[in-house]
């Protein structure tokens, strides 16, 4: 099972709003892949804050409709499992934030991780490379 960050939906699912470059294209489309995987089945994993994030920039971009159906497969999918975060994983979150320079988030995620013996990421935040985890890009 890998973690999935919400820079896999948000490049999945919301259409920007200029002309894409090569590179942001192909990000594009290997997000739509690895959310179609995860549609077909395939097992990966969330904390409660990345769900929050996904809610709110699904929300903000997209006819709430359509954002709620996501949100609605996230949190109902068998293949989805959605962990809670304690204000412990917080400031374990926000040390390692701190010692590695990422992002709270990214920290959250990361400890959630660790706490779960999950060593893969489905994500394209460079941010992961400075954590001790493989970032799926694919």
């Amino acid at each position: 099972m890998r973690f999935v960050d919400a820079s896999v939906f948000v490049h999945a699912f919301i259409k920007p709003r200029r002309e894409l470059k090569e590179h942001e294209i192909r990000i594009k489309e290997v997000a739509k892949k690895i959310v179609k995987r995860i549609n077909e089945g395939e097992g990966v994993a969330i904390s409660t804050v990345h769900l929050s994030e996904i809610a709110n920039l699904l929300e903000h971009y997209m006819p709430i409709d359509d954002a709620l159906s996501v949100e609605t497969f996230l949190l109902t999918a068998r293949n989805v499992k959605v962990h809670d975060v304690e204000e412990i994983d917080c400031v374990c979150a926000l040390e390692v934030a701190k010692a590695t320079k990422v992002g709270l988030s990214d920290g959250i995620a990361y400890t959630i991780m660790k706490d779960n013996e999950l060593n893969e990421v489905y994500s394209f935040d460079r941010d992961f490379d400075r954590l001790n985890v493989r970032r799926i890009t694919e």
